[in-house]
């Protein structure tokens, strides 16, 4: 009797940068003595300043600029004006991705592509049509709008292009991050918004994207955007001028037909977009970032998780916040889906001590397994942590391994 081989939902894993393994001859070893079972390794990313404390030839990488790290061949972007750019800091190597992907597979570790969609301040910044656009008729320039068909296109081809050249048995898993919109949060150079001590509702509410392909879309699931955007801009100031608080959720804020047209249009969206994703990634394994608050806009994509009819093997929910918190919204999309969850953790924030017991609570409240952000942004201290935690668990896992599912696989 044969055994199939674990897939991504049954293996832990952590987060990891090419620059992190490129150049470094002992950096895959070193990850691999986590006791992980996969690395969801950078593929497409926006732009980042990070710590490399273990790499030989440096110790901070600035990208600056949303990149493709791996090779792009010019025809398969010829007329498009979306389109990624490469990199060109930190090493010097033609194919980072592949080379970093070859070095863990050395070590018997599962590759996951991780691919950002729609964030991109340089794609934005060629096509400002094509990005938020919110009711005061402002642009967020590194959000794209995947409403927008040229965006969804350059999603499509994104992933495309990435699944041209390594194939399934190289890659088997993709992690989609941004697969919906981005909203009003940003890290902006000199970020300046603080002050005005907006609330969480009256952020949500800046978060709406009403540019031409939304409008469309929200007038089609039976609301008005004139009225949304009227009745956005006035709760709003509301707020930042006479200090009256906007309400929490979209129906207290739009009126309930107002919500649910917009929440309705975000979901069909979003849903399309892993659909035309899995299209062009027959084969692979699609972990989609998610966030169970259907009103939720940022790299996980705002959803209602039981109603879900788009194409995930698995829900990556992010756990990074308060514990109770992370605990709470995990038991809720365990209860809410059929599709395994898998907790996103954060090893950098939060004292390390407390890992193991956040990790032994989400694996109670029904995560199936967890990736730990960040193998190379971590201290010394904290990649204990992570192996501490991971060892505890890791009894667990194989146990539950035999009773794999492949809901909703691509």
């Amino acid at each position: 009797m044969t055994t199939e081989p674990p897939g991504s939902v049954d293996l832990s894993g952590t987060f990891a940068y090419t620059w992190d393994l490129v150049g470094d001859p002992a950096a895959a070893e070193r990850i691999a003595s986590l006791g992980v079972g996969a690395v969801v390794l950078q593929a497409a990313y926006h732009s980042v300043r990070a710590m490399t404390p273990y790499h030989p030839a440096h110790r901070t990488v600035h990208a600056t600029h949303a990149a493709a790290y791996f090779p792009l061949e010019p025809h398969q972007w010829r007329g498009r004006r979306l389109r990624p750019s490469p990199p060109d800091w930190a090493v010097d190597a033609p194919d980072r991705f592949g080379a970093a992907a070859s070095a863990l597979r050395s070590q018997g570790l599962r590759v996951e592509a991780w691919l950002v969609l729609t964030h991109s301040t340089a794609a934005g910044e060629r096509a400002p049509d094509l990005t938020v656009r919110n009711a005061f008729d402002e642009r967020y320039g590194y959000a794209l709008c995947p409403a927008q068909p040229e965006v969804a296109a350059y999603a499509q081809q994104l992933v495309h292009a990435f699944c041209e050249r390594y194939d399934a048995a190289e890659v088997p898993t993709l992690m989609l991050e941004a697969c919906g919109w981005l909203g009003f949060e940003h890290g902006s150079h000199h970020e300046k918004t603080a002050g005005a001590d907006l609330s969480g509702g009256c952020r949500d509410l800046l978060s709406i994207c009403l540019c031409a392909a939304c409008r469309k879309g929200i007038e089609a699931c039976g609301g008005d955007p004139a009225d949304i955007a009227q009745t956005v801009r006035r709760t709003v100031d509301a707020e930042m001028r006479d200090g009256v608080r906007a309400p929490n959720t979209f129906t207290e804020s739009l009126g309930e037909r107002a919500a649910q047209a917009l929440l309705r249009h975000r979901q069909l969206v979003i849903e399309d977009l892993t659909r035309q994703v899995a299209a062009v990634a027959p084969g692979r394994e699609l972990l989609l970032m998610a966030d169970g608050d259907p009103q939720a806009t940022g790299p996980d994509s705002g959803i209602d998780l039981g109603r879900f009819g788009g194409r995930a093997t698995a829900l990556v929910l992010k756990c990074w916040d308060d514990e109770n918190r992370a605990v709470a919204r995990v038991e809720e999309a365990v209860r809410d889906s059929a599709r395994p969850v898998i907790a996103n953790v954060s090893v950098v924030d939060g004292h390390p001590a407390d890992l193991t017991r956040r990790v032994a609570r989400l694996m109670a409240a029904g995560a199936r397994q967890i990736r730990y952000y960040h193998a190379g942004l971590s201290s010394p201290a904290r990649l204990r942590a992570l192996r501490m935690a991971n060892a505890q668990e890791a009894v667990r896992a194989t146990a539950g391994a035999g009773t794999r599912t492949t809901e909703g696989a691509a």
